[in-house]
């Protein structure tokens, strides 16, 4: 009478155990459909504010209405256009003159006693010269400016360059102007040593329109100068 009894406790057990498991799985699949029934629920937007919305989407521009105001766009300028320098007066202009021609005669120039009317690219003709730059020709004078890198191959013992007005090489070669450059030829026993920066160069100036021609024509020089010293 013990064995059947012990194989009833065991088919027991087993169905206890089998209906526990579809009690929990049941309750557990409950459970995760109301969580998610809930979750939705709670990420779902009212219904009243989707109506809003879609009343928005679809209403016609009220032209009653006040526009909406934009934020600025700081990406882009809102002062208008400045001049970068004010109009010289006559008296600035009368003093600016009177110091050229007191630096004029201490031998003292600047490109700007070099230049001439031409129009950039345009052809060279020898009445161009004005009678204050005639006046400068085969004169020892002082002139600041810049080596041009390109026209030297060493740092020192430098016997021949080009100086130019400022440390761009747009002032020599086509397309720049003749009066913003000089070829420096130094004067037998001296030498010049290279710098970036403004040098000032001594020398007897002249006006040359023979020698720097390029081939097809066309000038790119103008003016030369036997330079004694350049510091």
């Amino acid at each position: 009478m013990s064995l059947p009894c012990r194989s009833f406790k065991v088919r027991s057990s087993k169905l206890l155990t089998l209906s526990l498991a579809c009690a929990l799985s049941t309750l557990g699949m409950s459970t995760t459909v109301a969580w998610s029934g809930t979750l939705a629920a709670t990420l779902q937007p009212p219904a009243d504010d989707v109506a809003t919305k879609k009343d928005e989407q679809t209403e016609p521009a009220d032209s009653t209405k006040p526009a909406a105001t934009k934020a600025p766009d700081r990406s882009r300028p809102t002062d208008p256009a400045k001049p970068s320098d004010p109009p010289k007066s006559e008296r600035q202009l009368a003093e600016e003159r009177k110091a050229r021609e007191a630096a004029r005669k201490r031998g003292e120039i600047t490109f700007d006693d070099l230049k001439f009317n031409i129009e950039k690219g345009g052809k060279f003709e020898n009445e161009m010269i004005t009678p204050e730059i005639k006046e400068l020709d085969k004169k020892v004078v002082k002139l600041r400016g810049f080596i041009l890198p390109t026209s030297v191959f060493q740092q020192s013992g430098i016997k021949q360059f080009v100086l130019v007005r400022d440390n761009q090489e747009c002032c020599f070669g086509p397309g720049a102007a003749l009066y913003d450059c000089v070829i420096i030829e130094m004067a037998p026993g001296k030498t010049a040593t290279f710098s970036t920066r403004v040098v000032s160069v001594k020398g007897k100036i002249e006006i040359d329109s023979e020698s720097f021609q390029y081939p097809d024509g066309g000038h790119y020089a103008i003016y030369k100068m036997t330079a004694e010293e350049v510091r």
